[in-house]
């Protein structure tokens, strides 16, 4: 029997493919009345971990449950934990209805209950159409529908906002939230569309060369960066050089010849200009985001060179059995079946 707490916890979770190290030490805890985001670049790991998560893939160490088990532990998983790593295993010629229907039977619900995900998803005045008619979007849905037959405790989503059109977004993202903050679910979003899932979610972990770089709460990771004034100067040499003068050293040119300056307010650059004689064309202010700060954590998976140093690690609040952070140095795994 599992415990019921609707809590994933991935402790110390490795995978290896022949010499390839798809996923290496990776440990962080979902809990309940909440969505989390778990994002990385492609080939960080992210579906990797899913799969063994969901019992598909067998880890070389570590472990992945779901309310204190594994997924081969749970009895009947569906109950339990729905997920929806694609949206292609739908027959063409079944029904919306009937394709549920098949799932209903398999996993001991009720025929009725298709009818009912289908309303939940927005797919009502669609259960007689045939699969094989059905948009991108309108198969993610169905996908959604078949991992909530069971009412399950806990969802498992990857990529779960492609093929969506902007209303479908905002209706994904309404349900979800209220799924996990309503109903006290688990949720655990797997997505590249970083500026949409900030929006989603209320914790994240951030992974890349399958390698945990952040695992904490947003608002934690938002009040870690520094937000920066971008300035459009007349003379970019000369307002860098006043700036450092009166002590502002975080000054770094961008490539579209602007000033970037962290640590200082519009008006004290403003002050610092004028008695400099310098003209400003414009200031903003630029606020940290979650796509600058997920590059800024996973930057090495990107550059790399005889020369290059990887940057230290941001940690949140450190998951059960968490290894202590430093620099790390893992193989990167690039694709294959198993991505």
């Amino acid at each position: 029997m599992h415990d019921g707490s609707g809590r994933i916890v991935v402790q110390n979770l490795s995978k290896q493919f022949g010499p390839v190290n798809a996923v290496q030490n990776l440990s962080f805890t979902v809990e309940p009345g909440s969505v989390t985001g778990f994002l990385g670049p492609n080939g960080a790991g992210k579906t990797t971990t899913l799969r063994m998560l969901l019992g598909l893939v067998t880890p070389t160490a570590g472990s992945a449950t779901i309310n204190g088990r594994p997924h081969s532990q749970l009895g009947n998983p569906a109950r339990v934990v729905g997920s929806v790593l694609e949206n292609e295993g739908f027959h063409p010629s079944r029904t919306a209805r009937n394709h549920l229907r098949v799932y209903a039977a398999a996993i001991g619900v009720p025929d009725q209950r298709a009818d009912q995900v289908l309303g939940l998803v927005g797919l009502g005045s669609a259960a007689d159409r045939k699969a094989g008619g059905f948009s991108l979007g309108m198969r993610q849905r169905l996908a959604l529908a078949t991992a909530l037959l069971g009412d399950p405790q806990v969802l498992v989503l990857d990529e779960p906002t492609n093929g969506l059109d902007p209303e479908g977004i905002l209706w994904l993202r309404n349900f979800l939230r209220s799924y996990a903050r309503e109903q006290r679910r688990t949720v655990l979003v797997s997505s590249h569309l970083l500026n949409e899932v900030e929006q989603l979610i209320d914790q994240v972990v951030i992974i890349s060369q399958g390698v945990t770089r952040y695992y904490g709460s947003l608002d934690q990771l938002r009040k870690s960066q520094q937000s920066r004034v971008l300035v459009q100067p007349a003379d970019p040499p000369a307002l860098v050089k006043a700036l450092q003068d009166n002590g502002i050293t975080a000054v770094s040119p961008t490539p579209d010849g602007r000033v970037a300056v962290a640590g200082s307010s519009v008006q004290q650059i403003g002050d610092i200009a004028a008695k400099a004689g310098i003209a400003v064309y414009g200031m903003q202010e630029d606020h940290a985001d979650l796509e600058r700060m997920f590059f800024q954590l996973t930057q090495g998976q990107y550059t790399g060179g005889p020369g290059y140093q990887q940057q230290p690690q941001y940690q949140g609040p450190p998951p059960p059995g968490y290894p202590p952070s430093g620099p790390q140095q893992q193989q990167q795994y690039w694709g294959g079946p198993q991505q």
